[in-house]
């Protein structure tokens, strides 16, 4: 009905008679800036040496949304928002210091690219960090919009709160679109993806690259409301605009509007039209320009004073930009800022064996913590693939939650590793703290552009505004038959990320202990659990089951442990050594030292990022021979990059290279039991190469 509404109100024309002159004024002021800014920039090209888009072509959509926006609301702008954001309240010169990536840049102090912003304010709606890739933050923005759901489930919403996603409509194509538009119409979302379609995806055209638009692909997706719009028209949009933010302030659905428009510039300064758009193409979209339609509008309705405020615009434009171009650049000494938020967890606390405790298996004390942690903190949720009431996870480690506390808390979600990982961006800007599952490690990548692009970058690039709130659980590792696609490692992929914290507990108290730490920090933290020690399953892993730790036990990242202390001290080269490791390599260690008469130091990492680098670098001086052991393939691995830091490090007190053992370097870990052992270092490889190491 609300679709046949919005339909009936455009064919009718009904808009023409309900935008008040003093608005379309505003708007054709706001179009006189954008178009002068643009012009601005092309004549100081020199200048503006930057990368940038501009809005031109786009106004009038941008500044009807904006218009209807209120500081409650969430709006996630794409990199040719700029309209959107001088409707917003954003001057000329705020955006023009982020263009010239200049100290007092608002949204990033010089980090982030032009229109990219990340806001967060009493006077405006809510700016979420988003990049620049295409159709990237469809996902966030959804979760955005799935935590506002949330949180007026629980009775802490903060009024009817609208979420608008901003994009293009060639990245409708992209696949992470298709997940997000699945949860909003499964969930029914208070959420508008605003696409804006200009016919171009740069050098491609709609017709080169799409069978369809978004709005007859939206179509698709049942209970998704959709509308067509021509984006140039200012008085429509803004119509338009107002009823679909208003239907969703009411009814709490998600709404596609399709807004047709023109491109008036380039694509990006540095991909120019000239480069791929012809002559009749060019003219086609001049003919279809907002700004002239506006202003034919303003002086059927009688305002003769267009002029003088085409002229204040040029004046107002020149002023903020000679005063931008001469704002100080951000000094290099701050460039290292902010690539984390201070973590409030920074000393081991609480009782690690309290009296009388009962040891537990690895598995039991991640779900105990997050047991606990979600009857303290409401803003706790769970969810991912299988995690929910049915199941509680395909090796039971959330078996309960569900039923403890309710569906809403933690509950299941399609096989959609992008949306697991990439809604905790919108949930975290909200003040929630999701955990969320990937069910094996073999399956994160389809999630690593949110992990990579998104997730990892946010705090750095918002300048501290928008730190990630995530906790990522993976099971990881062999464990017998597990095969190809359930058994791999994945840390030294993960360690490539700058701006995430990697965790992997070797053991049930450290396991309580740095789940709890993971939660409270306020970064994102992967944690890497090990499934052949979920349960000590596994030969010569039962040590993996201790006494679980307090409620109060909180165990830092960044904290290694001595998981073996060497009875002999070392008085003559090759008297001991010690062995790095963490995860299954604990184990296999341990067992190899029993077998080479106390002459062996097993360390524990814990947690690969931040990483116990001062407890490493004494062991290995203590006792001049090290090896590195991981459960990964060896070659270019976490672990040989660890062992050049090592001999660096402590070359004066080494009395042989340090060593790295690892498994084999093949492409997957076989299924055949046999062929698993064979690829995988274990206790035997580990003594015979201990034993080379020591007599050496």
């Amino acid at each position: 009905m609300a679709t046949l509404f919005l339909s009936v109100l455009i064919n009718e024309c009904l808009f023409l008679l309900m935008v008040d002159t003093e608005i379309l004024e505003k708007a054709y002021r706001l179009m006189c800036m954008a178009a002068e800014m643009a012009d601005t920039y092309e004549r100081n090209r020199n200048i503006c040496k930057y990368v940038h888009s501009t809005s031109r072509g786009h106004e009038a959509i941008q500044l009807a949304t904006a218009f209807h926006l209120r500081p409650g609301d969430f709006v996630s702008p794409y990199y040719r928002d700029e309209s959107l954001l001088l409707g917003l309240g954003f001057t000329p010169y705020e955006l023009m210091l982020q263009l010239l990536a200049k100290a007092e840049d608002p949204f990033s102090g010089g980090r982030e690219y032009y229109s990219h912003p990340s806001y967060r304010g009493p006077d405006k709606p809510t700016i979420i960090h988003q990049s620049s890739a295409t159709g990237m933050q469809v996902i966030p923005t959804t979760g955005v919009a799935q935590g506002i759901q949330y949180l007026e489930k629980i009775g802490a919403g903060n009024g009817p709160s609208v979420v608008v996603c901003s994009l293009g409509d060639a990245s409708v194509t992209e696949g992470e679109v298709s997940e997000a538009f699945q949860v909003a119409v499964l969930k029914k979302l208070p959420i508008i993806y605003l696409v804006q379609d200009n016919q171009w995806g740069i050098s491609v055209s709609a017709a080169e690259a799409r069978a369809m638009d978004a709005y007859t692909y939206a179509g698709g997706f049942p209970g998704m409301h959709r509308v067509q719009v021509d984006g140039t028209h200012f008085e429509e949009s803004y119509t338009l605009l107002r009823e679909v933010i208003d239907h969703v302030r009411r009814y709490r659905e998600p709404w596609l509007v399709h807004a047709r428009v023109p491109l008036l510039g380039h694509h990006t300064s540095g991909v120019r039209k000239e480069f791929y758009r012809d002559a009749q193409d060019w003219e086609a979209h001049l003919a279809q320009d907002p700004r002239p339609k506006l202003k034919t509008r303003l002086q059927e309705r009688g305002v003769t004073e267009i002029a003088l405020v085409e002229d204040e615009v040029k004046a107002t434009v020149a002023k903020m930009f000679a005063d931008a171009v001469a704002a100080p650049d951000p000094a290099p000494e701050t460039v290292t800022d902010h690539v984390f938020a201070p973590t409030p967890v920074t000393e081991e606390t609480g009782d690690r064996t309290p009296q009388g405790g009962e040891r537990v298996m690895m598995v039991d004390a991640a779900l105990h913590a997050l047991e606990e942690i979600m009857e303290d903190h409401p803003e706790a949720l769970l969810y991912g693939q299988d995690v929910g009431r049915r199941l509680g996870g395909v090796f039971r480690e959330a078996a309960t939650l569900a039923e403890k506390f309710g569906d809403h808390r933690v509950f299941n979600t399609a096989i959609q590793e992008a949306y697991i990982i990439g809604s905790t961006v919108g949930m975290s800007a909200l003040g929630l703290k999701p955990v969320v599952e990937v069910q094996f490690a073999d399956y994160i990548y389809p999630g690593f552009n949110q992990l990579v692009t998104e997730i990892s970058k946010a705090c750095y690039l918002s300048r501290g505004k928008f730190p990630q709130q995530t906790v990522i659980r993976v099971p990881i590792g062999a464990y017998g038959g597990g095969g190809p696609y359930h058994s791999g490692s994945i840390e030294t992929t993960l360690l490539s990320i700058k701006g995430i914290k990697v965790a992997y507990p070797s053991n049930a108290a450290d396991m309580k202990g740095l789940m709890k730490a993971a939660w409270l920090d306020p970064n994102p933290v992967v944690v890497l659990e090990h499934k052949g020690l979920y349960w000590s399953k596994v030969p010569g892993t039962d040590a993996a089951r201790q006494v679980e730790p307090a409620k109060d036990y909180i165990l830092p990242l960044g904290k290694a442990a001595i998981a073996l202390e060497a009875a002999k001290e070392k008085t003559a080269k090759g008297d001991s050594c010690c062995v790095i490791t963490y995860g299954m390599g604990v184990y296999w260690a341990k067992t190899a030292a029993a077998s080479l008469d106390g002459r062996v130091e097993v360390v524990d990492l814990r947690s690969l990022f931040p990483l116990d680098e001062a407890l490493v670098m004494e062991r290995v001086k203590k006792h001049g021979k090290c090896l590195v052991l991981t459960e990964e393939q060896a070659t270019n691995s976490f672990a040989e990059a660890l062992a050049s830091r090592i001999s660096r490090a402590c070359f004066a007190w080494l009395d042989a290279p340090v060593d790295v053992l690892g498994a084999l370097d093949l492409p997957a870990v076989p299924l055949n039991m046999g062929l698993e052992t064979a690829m995988l270092p274990g206790p035997e490889k580990v003594v015979r190469r201990l034993s080379t190491l020591l007599e050496g």
